[in-house]
């Protein structure tokens, strides 16, 4: 099912979008030293995007130190709340038709790992 899923989202959902925009931020972070830790967040997140389906997020309880609480606020100021405003709108887009239902939770899942990716791994 989730192979049907994740075909649907890369055609119909915007997945390779996601990826491209995604992937394309992610290198462009990593030029600079300090961008490094964000552009691989990015690289992440890129994965994610691409195919969804499939992937669950892992709260791991000793990656929430003083670092990863710091990197999730420099990201939250820096863009991190806009790119999980936009999946936002689109998870209330793809929620108007019982079709996008689960497009709308994929985009949910993206939205809370883009408002805070440091100390959350992908299973």
């Amino acid at each position: 099912m989730s192979l049907l899923g994740n075909i649907l989202w890369i055609v119909l959902g915007g997945g390779i979008f996601l990826f491209i925009e995604y992937l394309v931020g992610g290198l462009l972070l990593c030029l600079t030293i300090i961008g490094i830790p964000f552009g691989i967040q990015c690289i992440k997140l890129s994965m994610l995007a691409l195919l969804p389906f499939g992937h669950d997020i892992d709260y791991s309880r000793n990656a929430t130190g003083f670092l990863a609480t710091l990197m999730n606020v420099l990201w939250i100021l820096v863009g991190g709340f806009w790119i999980a405003v936009t999946h936002l709108i689109f998870a209330v887009l793809c929620a108007i038709t019982i079709i996008g239902i689960p497009f709308a939770r994929q985009h949910l899942k993206l939205a809370g790992l883009a408002l805070t990716p440091f100390g959350k791994t992908l299973k």
